[in-house]
């Protein structure tokens, strides 16, 4: 049996979803895959894949299996790659996890570039606002805007993300314009969700920090909303700079308490822990933190 070739069918089994599929990605029959990963699974003694005519998904022990394949075959691309960098220029496929927000409106033109670099690579971007699992759902980077929790992931800074506490003029001439963040109380506020300090904004000015917890009337995942539905007058948002700029710059919306900073989120690069590294996985992050650290992008 070539051990190899069987868990890279049995991962793309999984990636996947069917075995049709993967036989379609891998260029191979679906007998072809069909054997290689039945092969597995005598060797194995274990059932790792639930199958139906149209779909396969693992077991509880093909689950297991699959996270542990996922890392061997990275660390065996890795291995490969590593030898051979010096020789050839990064080839294949790149997969990319990021924020819709970020995606659309700061990593196109940045991917673009990259592309014209490396025109050996496939990348393939997905763009959501859930908190996907990099290793389960295969993802070479992910990219985050966050407060990141302690994980066996390995996380990379890219560039500090500032935030601005705004509110539409209509909305501050209705209600009044706060001066102190204990004024925030008083307001009615629009608030991101799943930070590590939850709907608490923490604001720092020269008499100190202070944590509001302030009433709201939306919480979403997406900052693209937030700005929208302040931009409509219903209430004051903490909205990351770079999604805010434009409404700031045309009036659409007003920066409030300017002698108060929120603290930043980071973009980060989070990736699976390998030995070795991926050449493609680095020159991508490194891309990354030379077009935004240096302020470009």
């Amino acid at each position: 049996m070539n051990k190899l070739a069987s868990l890279r069918a049995f991962v793309k089994v999984v990636e996947s979803g069917s075995f049709a599929e993967a036989g379609r990605q891998m260029r191979l029959s679906r007998s072809a895959i069909s054997k290689y990963v039945g092969d597995l699974e005598e060797s194995l003694g274990v059932q790792l894949l639930n199958r139906t005519t149209r779909h396969a998904s693992p077991t509880e022990n093909g689950q297991m299996y699959f996270e542990r394949a996922v890392v061997i075959l990275s660390d065996v691309d890795a291995a490969d790659q590593a030898v051979t960098q010096l020789q050839s220029a990064p080839r294949g496929l790149l997969r990319v996890n990021a924020p819709m927000s970020f995606g659309t409106m700061r990593l196109g033109p940045a991917l673009a570039d990259f592309m014209t670099k490396y025109p050996d690579l496939q990348i393939q971007l997905v763009l959501s606002d859930d908190l996907l699992d990099p290793v389960q759902d295969g993802f070479d980077v992910t990219l985050r805007i966050a407060e990141l929790e302690s994980s066996s992931l390995i996380a990379r800074k890219i560039v500090p993300v500032p935030r601005r506490v705004c509110a539409s003029p209509d909305y501050l001439k209705r209600h009044g314009t706060p001066l102190h963040p204990q004024d925030l109380r008083d307001h009615v506020s629009l608030t991101y969700g799943f930070l590590l300090t939850g709907n608490q904004w923490k604001l720092t000015g020269d008499d100190g920090v202070h944590w509001i917890q302030p009433a709201w009337s939306l919480c979403v995942n997406n900052a693209e909303v937030l700005r929208d539905v302040a931009v409509r007058g219903k209430g004051i948002a903490l909205i990351p700079e770079f999604i805010a700029a434009e409404a700031l710059k045309n009036g659409s919306l007003q920066a409030v308490l300017a002698n108060y900073s929120a603290p930043p989120l980071t973009l980060y690069a989070v990736y699976p822990p390998t030995r070795h590294l991926a050449v493609k996985v680095r020159l991508f992050i490194d891309f990354l933190v030379d077009r935004f650290g240096s302020g470009a992008g």
